[in-house]
């Protein structure tokens, strides 16, 4: 997919919620609306932040599902390329350009194997995580049919919970496997604790982090003993980079969430007590919404609900008031603002920091981005929907 957009035949209100040269005042809403000047800082950060660590930062795609935020974090954020959960989502990057591309999970189907060992044939480094040495002969025929090269990294369940292997034997066993396999390259250890990210004190994520690196150190130097060296020990996230950035043992970083921010995230402590998204990071994604009824003195009654945002880490906040407007609860169509002090009035508009940008962000097809008042560009939001 061409992240380039052609606007000539694109309607306002119809196919698109703006164009660019227009006044943010006049955004069609409910939409997603970017702060390109937070963006751009953001990302610069974190390419400062992983210098002086020593580490490269490889972005997660599959927070913003975006070709052009991807090359902005190239550019500007100095990553090496892209990470994303699903086959098809990598596609989409690779496609767009990208040309180093980890799907950091599991592809088990044959028929996303397959089409997995063709993608190199789009030009670009594809690598893939393995936890389950039958995967590594499902992996090496298909490339040896199409006559390709993928990466594989032992996934290490480091305290998620979810995929991945747990000692040391098991990480070497499979790295054997892939090292020994034709069309297979061993590339090193991934190792993302991702069930700390969102704990708000900063003393119970260390304690998580510390765990997890133990025992990447562990698999690391059993690796070694086995003439087996990691291109990329890889992990951490928007809530541990520090950690796993300064830990002399990871030397890849897989964040994504810091770039957009959203308000779970915002609410976790960095190591001096404050919140995140009142200094180490900016929002800069915004849920823009209108008010379309104020027929109740106490409340307004916006036209941003549950199609509009993802609740499932919960409810958006209100951003840049420091009035008494807050949002309440939401239905399908419909999300019900608190106004004590009836200062809103119909068609005000407000910008929602989200719950959770990810799966947010799955639901819209654009993100306008905004400058200055004006609207600068739209962006679509490439990988919507790839899910296989």
């Amino acid at each position: 997919m061409n992240a380039k957009v052609n606007f000539d035949d694109l309607e306002v209100g119809y196919d698109v919620p703006a164009l660019p040269g227009m006044d943010e005042a006049d955004i069609q809403t409910p939409c997603l609306i970017v702060d390109l000047d937070a963006l751009e800082r953001n990302v610069k950060k974190m390419g400062t932040l992983a210098k002086e660590m020593g580490v490269r930062h490889r972005a997660h795609g599959k927070m913003h599902k975006s070709v052009d935020v991807a090359k902005l974090q190239g550019t500007l954020g100095d990553s090496v390329g892209v990470c994303c959960q699903k086959v098809s989502e990598a596609e989409v990057f690779v496609r767009g350009g990208i040309k180093d591309v980890m799907v950091s999970n599991q592809v088990r189907d044959p028929a996303k194997i397959d089409r997995l060992a063709r993608m190199p044939k789009l030009g670009a480094r594809i690598l893939v995580c393995v936890d389950d040495p039958e995967n590594v002969a499902d992996l090496a025929a298909a490339v040896q049919k199409h006559g390709t090269e993928l990466e594989c990294l032992v996934e290490i369940d480091c305290g998620a919970g979810r995929c991945g292997v747990t000692t040391s034997q098991d990480v070497v066993n499979i790295a054997k496997l892939i090292d020994a396999a034709e069309g297979l390259k061993f590339a090193g250890i991934q190792a993302y604790q991702g069930a700390m990210q969102h704990l708000d004190l900063y003393t119970d994520r260390k304690e998580k982090i510390d765990i997890a690196v133990e025992m990447v150190e562990n698999a690391v130097n059993a690796l070694k003993s086995q003439g087996l060296e990691c291109d990329i020990v890889g992990g951490g996230g928007t809530g541990s980079y520090y950690f796993e950035g300064n830990s002399g043992v990871y030397n890849e970083l897989q964040c994504g969430s810091y770039a957009f921010m959203d308000a779970d995230y915002g609410r976790i402590l960095d190591k001096d007590g404050n919140r995140i998204d009142q200094g180490e990071w900016e929002n800069s994604l915004f849920l823009l919404t209108s008010v379309m009824s104020h027929a109740k003195a106490d409340k307004a009654i916006v036209d941003a609900g549950l199609k509009a945002q993802s609740v499932d880490s919960g409810l958006p906040t209100v951003f840049g008031r420091d009035d008494k407007v807050e949002y309440l609860k939401c239905s399908d169509e419909h999300g019900v603002v608190g106004d004590p002090d009836s200062v809103l009035k119909v068609n005000d508009k407000l910008k929602l920091v989200p719950g959770h940008c990810d799966p947010t962000c799955n639901i819209h097809d654009w993100y306008v981005g905004v400058r200055g008042g004006k609207v600068e560009t739209l962006w679509p939001v490439s990988a919507r929907g790839k899910a296989y």
